[in-house]
This record gives C-alpha cells, sequence and structure tokens, in this order.
C-alpha cells in the first residue's frame, strides 16, 4: 500500500525546525518538574500503602481525608478514581519505615478499621460480619460454626468444610466480580445457596457502606531496589543498542540512535510530568517498549542509507539520507501509525488502570518515529560533517 508516490521531501533542511521544537518540548518537560518538584514516583518506588475503597454513595472525599489523617494514619492524598458514578476512591498513605511483613499488613488493617469507625459503627457494635469486606476463610469459618446446611450429622467433617469454603468463595467471587459492594442478600441469587444458608446470612451478616477493591503496601527498601532496577535496566537497554548499532554500522550511528532515544525518553517523561502521571512499575515497562520502537523505525532507516550509500555514490550523505527517508516514508507511515492506533484505542477504552500506561505509549511511538528523522538523521550528517572538516584542516 502506497500512500505517497516519489515523495521528494528535504527532511534535513527543516532540521533546525524540528530541533528547536524537541528542545521546547524538552524544556516544558523539565519545567514541569521543577515545578512540581520532581517526578510523581508511585508505591512501586518510594513504599508507602495504595488502597482502592468502593462506597455505596457517592463519597466524601474530605470526609474520608480526614478520616485517615487522624491518629497513626497519614492519608498523603485522596483523590477520586475513575468514572465518578462507580464511586471509587485512591488512599494513598506515607511510607511505612519498617520493612516486616507485619507492618504492612498491620498498616492495610488500620485503614479498614478507621473507615468501618467513620461509616459502619453500628454494624462493627451488632459484632456481625461485614459481606462487603468479609474474607472468604472468615466467612467459611461462621458457616461452619452456623452449619446451615446440617452437614455435621450427615457428612465427614473434611466433606463439610470443603462444601462452606465453596459456598464462601462463591460468596466473595461473585461480590468482586459484581463490583464490590452488596445491597441486600437478593444480589445472591445467582449463587447456588441454600434456604437455610440464606437465612443463616440475613441472621450473622450486614452490609457495609464501601468495600477495600485492593491494597498495595511496599516497603522502603523494596522501594529502593525497584528504582535501582528501573535505573539499570534503562542504562543497560541503551548500552547494549549503542554497542549493536556500532558494530553492525558504524560508531556515529550508534551515538545518534543513543541520542534519539534519550531524546524520546526524556520527552515522554515530561509529558508524564505535565499531566501529573504517577511514574510506576509499568511506566518503566511503557519506557521500555518505546525504546525498542524507536530504535527499531531508527534501524530501518540507517539500514536504507547504508544499501544507498553503495548506489548514490555522487551524492553527498545529506542527499542519501533524504532518500533513505522518503523511501522509507510508507512503511513509516503504516507501521508507526497502526502502532498508534492500537494504543490511542487502549488509552481511551483501557481504563484507569492501563490509562497512564497507554498514555506514555501514545507519546512515546510518536515521538520515537520522528526523532529517526529530526535528531538521528542529523546528527549522522553533524558527526561526518565534522570528521571531514577535521580531515580537509590536516
Amino acid at each position: 500500500m502506497e500512500l505517497f508516490k516519489d515523495p521528494k521531501v528535504d527532511w534535513l533542511g527543516m532540521s533546525r525546525i524540528l530541533l528547536a521544537v524537541s528542545l521546547a518540548l524538552a524544556l516544558l518537560g523539565a519545567g514541569a518538574m521543577l515545578l512540581r518538584g520532581g517526578l510523581r514516583l508511585g508505591v512501586d518506588f518510594v513504599g508507602g500503602t495504595l488502597a482502592y475503597v468502593k462506597f455505596k454513595d457517592d463519597p466524601e472525599v474530605d470526609r474520608v481525608r480526614r478520616t485517615l489523617s487522624e491518629g497513626e494514619l497519614k492519608a498523603e492524598e485522596v483523590t477520586r478514581f475513575d468514572e465518578l458514578a462507580k464511586n471509587e476512591v485512591q488512599i494513598r498513605m506515607g511510607r511505612i519505615e519498617n520493612e516486616e511483613s507485619d507492618d504492612l499488613i498491620a498498616q492495610s488493617d488500620r485503614i479498614i478499621e478507621a473507615l468501618r469507625r467513620e461509616y459502619d459503627q453500628e454494624g462493627l457494635d451488632s459484632g456481625k460480619l461485614d459481606l462487603n469486606n468479609v474474607v472468604a476463610t472468615a466467612l467459611s469459618a461462621k458457616l461452619q460454626q452456623l452449619d446451615p446446611d446440617g452437614l455435621g450429622k450427615e457428612k465427614s467433617v473434611e466433606d463439610a468444610v470443603d462444601h462452606y469454603d465453596q459456598l464462601a468463595e462463591n460468596v466473595v467471587a461473585h461480590r468482586n466480580s459484581s463490583g464490590g459492594v452488596f445491597q441486600s442478600l437478593e444480589e445472591l441469587q445467582g449463587i447456588d445457596l441454600s434456604e437455610a444458608a440464606v437465612n443463616a446470612l440475613r441472621d450473622n451478616v450486614y452490609f457495609g457502606n464501601f468495600t477495600v477493591l485492593s491494597v498495595e503496601s511496599v516497603g522502603p527498601k523494596v522501594g529502593q531496589e525497584m528504582r535501582d532496577r528501573a535505573q539499570s535496566a534503562i542504562i543497560f537497554s541503551l548500552l547494549g543498542i549503542l554497542i549493536y548499532i556500532a558494530i553492525r554500522f558504524q560508531p556515529a550511528y550508534g551515538v545518534a540512535a543513543i541520542v534519539a532515544i534519550f531524546h524520546d525518553v526524556v520527552i515522554t517523561v515530561g509529558a508524564l510530568a505535565l499531566t501529573n502521571s504517577e511514574i510506576t512499575l509499568s511506566v518503566i515497562a511503557a519506557l521500555l517498549t518505546l525504546v525498542g520502537y524507536s530504535i527499531n523505525d531508527t534501524i530501518v532507516i540507517f539500514d536504507r542509507v547504508r544499501e544507498n550509500r553503495r548506489l548514490m555514490r555522487r551524492a553527498t550523505l545529506a542527499e542519501v539520507i533524504n532518500t533513505s527517508i522518503n523511501q522509507m516514508l510508507n512503511r513509516t507511515i503504516l507501521t508507526s501509525g497502526g502502532t498508534f492506533l492500537a494504543v490511542f484505542a487502549l488509552y481511551l477504552l483501557g481504563g484507569p488502570v492501563l490509562r497512564t500506561f497507554s498514555f506514555a505509549l501514545v507519546i512515546g511511538i510518536f515521538v520515537g518515529t520522528y526523532s529517526s528523522v529530526a535528531i538521528a538523521s542529523p546528527i549522522v550528517v553533524w558527526w561526518y560533517g565534522r570528521s571531514e572538516q577535521k580531515r580537509r584542516r590536516k
């Protein structure tokens, strides 16, 4: 498929304009990082606790923030999450100084207990189980104690335990798949529960005003280790690329490719800083993905430059590079355009969990394609131009 027939664009003639655009974008991102005091690192890298809570009704963020700022709890950030109609809140707690798993679990428990005292004090006083937060093991233990299906007389203890374990797991799985918050026992109709079991639950559970969807806790040592590994992954990937291209082509091409990749990462990170997006492990994965994508497009153009230098012996290097870019223009637009549309759809439809990841890819793929023309190619021309000047002086 050909979008353009024999294009003759003077890409290197526009190199100063393109470099000025890149410099402006880099400075804009750097300015955003300075104003915000650096990048907004996730709990993966700085440690702490990140909890997602879903409420029955529209949550008052100030009330949640006030509740989790008392006593030993220190809520650094309480914000609405996902669509407003889903009544979900993201809670970010401060760093945990100790690395022990007991301390991490304790902080999670304190978050839940503080919210229960604020929103479900009546249910706590009743001594009943909160069906919107109970785990399968606790629910199974309660059902075993009540034995509504009368298995204690008919079957062995092991069979009774297996039966109620399965019932409890079905209830919790149904709760999680249906949004996380039960309003009444009628919502359990899709589960194979006996009437006696439903009656037993009716007398021994209550429906809390919220449910904790997930809790993620990371200690400071693990966070530091994650940061070190992320930095090492990016540095070693760039070093490997430099060595590979220097061997396959020439050192000038390797340096140009690394500068272009560095440009792509800087622009993408700057865009994340501008939007105050959180830097997590998934974002690091996106950055490494765009590094691979960018270098692939650069290598394709450089490979065509190498072929054309043998065919166009009387042409200057700038003319060879312009010709090579124009020859690969259809391929670049089709490949990059198709990938861009895929990740853009992921950004629009992937939900809040994938939004930052897909946003980094959307920016990175666009910038990575652009840098092959605007950054890598002019550097190669400049490198050989300087070498030629030195040779003439000698």
